[in-house]
């Protein structure tokens, strides 16, 4: 059975909310969520999803324009990549501090100042890392490199992105033209692309494919391959068709230098092309900065969520707690810790930080950068519980923190904040809280 066409509508929308989105009001009064508009404007809208009392959709055709609207600079696919590439970036900084400060509104929370969103205003180009699909050219026959479609499962083919540094692209279109150049290669045998770089611009990528008898490249081709572009490093890797997700199941070839370095406020650090790295380094450094200013180096700390330990092998003092999860990310904490000569100073934990509850303690100075979600409501009661004097949390979203901090408001008090513009002409939003305990 054929799935049903949903309709076009014409609607004003009012505001843009949380996930990124401009709301609606459909006649009836079903809220439609849509991507491609602005606030005041006046648009056409394809229904992608619609519910009883909600609908979503994509804007086809802007009947009146925003005076915020600028032309967005990949024309074709920044709904899939940026989809705030539409308005100017002055728009965009404002619209991020307002929904920082209505998600702490939402949980009756006033923030002490006026909430300041960082940028070194660089829009593009600042992506370190970049993962692409594959398509297949019906009318040209070859292989195009590309984006999934917001809202649909159909592709869209890409030259590459303007987010990416530009040697990223570059790689890509290496590889692809590559491909191409191999008449038997097929899009559908291939799953995804890969691609990082350091901050010289130097490339290691991983292909993945969907069979283990894929074709390895030559060293003639992987030469080849590093004479055109910046390309250090190379890995074929298998990945189980049937996981939508680009995972290593096998390892099929590797060539050249497959991890990276790059320094994060003076100290280096080794990761993988896979692994768990910032995207924008300049932004996440100032960050890094704002939050040292707030750590005693003479007393414990203790990093919760550390992912490679990128906060606590440069800002979190003589005596480091790393507690993280990710087996894979552990393992590059702790060559990290090795290299940089600090065994007797810095413990690696591998666990989830509510199994690892031992280590907040109240002497320590506890540093909390989780995932979306939050932090787990075991960690909360055990800060409320131990009272450490005062607790620095990242947010990579303001929602979940703003819930957090309500909680841990019965014993703590905000202290500074500040947001961060880590991922330029996107909906995402970096925040930092300042937690202290408050005397009684």
């Amino acid at each position: 059975m054929s799935k049903k066409i949903l309709p076009v509508v014409s609607v004003k929308l009012d505001k843009i909310v949380g996930g990124g989105q401009s709301l609606g009001t459909l006649e009836g009064g079903r809220k439609i969520f849509v991507w491609g508009g602005l606030p005041g404007e006046t648009v056409e809208v394809q229904m992608t999803k619609k519910k009883s009392n909600l609908a979503e959709g994509v804007v086809i055709e802007v009947i009146e324009p925003s005076k915020e609207r600028v032309a967005p600079q990949d024309e074709d696919s920044y709904l899939s990549t940026s989809p705030w590439q539409i308005m100017s970036f002055d728009s965009e900084q404002h619209y991020k501090a307002a929904l920082i400060e209505e998600a702490f509104e939402l949980h009756d929370i006033v923030l002490p100042t006026k909430i300041e969103v960082y940028s070194d205003d660089k829009q593009f180009e600042y992506r370190n890392k970049i993962e692409f699909s594959w398509y297949w050219n019906k009318e040209d026959e070859q292989i195009d490199l590309s984006f999934f479609r917001r809202g649909t499962h159909g592709k869209i083919p890409v030259q590459g992105t303007s987010l990416a540094h530009p040697s990223i692209n570059k790689a890509a279109i290496a590889i692809r033209d590559f491909l191409r150049s191999k008449p038997d290669i097929r899009a559908y045998m291939l799953k995804t692309l890969l691609v990082r770089c350091d901050r010289d611009g130097n490339v290691a990528l991983q292909l993945y494919v969907k069979d283990t008898a894929f074709v390895q490249l030559t060293g003639p081709e992987l030469e080849g391959l590093k004479e055109n572009s910046n390309i250090i490093g190379f890995e074929m890797i298998y990945s189980n068709p049937n996981s939508p997700a680009s995972v290593i199941t096998e390892r099929l070839q590797t060539w050249g230098q497959t991890s990276l370095t790059d320094t994060i406020l003076d100290v280096p650090f080794t990761y993988a092309v896979e692994g768990f790295f910032q995207i924008n380094l300049p932004v996440y450094e100032q960050a890094l900065r704002d939050m040292k200013e707030w750590v005693v180096a003479s007393k414990p700390s203790v990093d919760l969520y550390s992912g490679v330990g990128t906060i606590g092998l440069t800002i979190g003092g003589d005596n480091v707690k790393m507690i993280e999860i990710n087996e894979h990310a552990v393992r590059e904490m702790k060559r990290n810790i090795t290299a940089l000569d600090r065994e007797k100073a810095v413990q690696a934990i591998l666990a989830p930080s509510e199994s690892a509850l031992e280590h907040i303690t109240g002497d320590a100075t506890i540093i909390v950068d989780p995932p979306r979600a939050g932090l787990h409501e075991d960690v909360v009661t055990k800060l409320l519980s131990t009272k450490p004097e005062r607790i620095i949390y990242l947010s990579c979203n303001p929602v979940t923190q703003a819930r957090d901090v309500v909680r841990l408001a019965k014993e703590y008090g905000v202290k500074y904040h500040r947001g961060y513009n880590f991922f330029p002409r996107t909906p995402h939003i970096e925040h930092l809280i300042v937690l202290d305990l408050v005397k009684k």
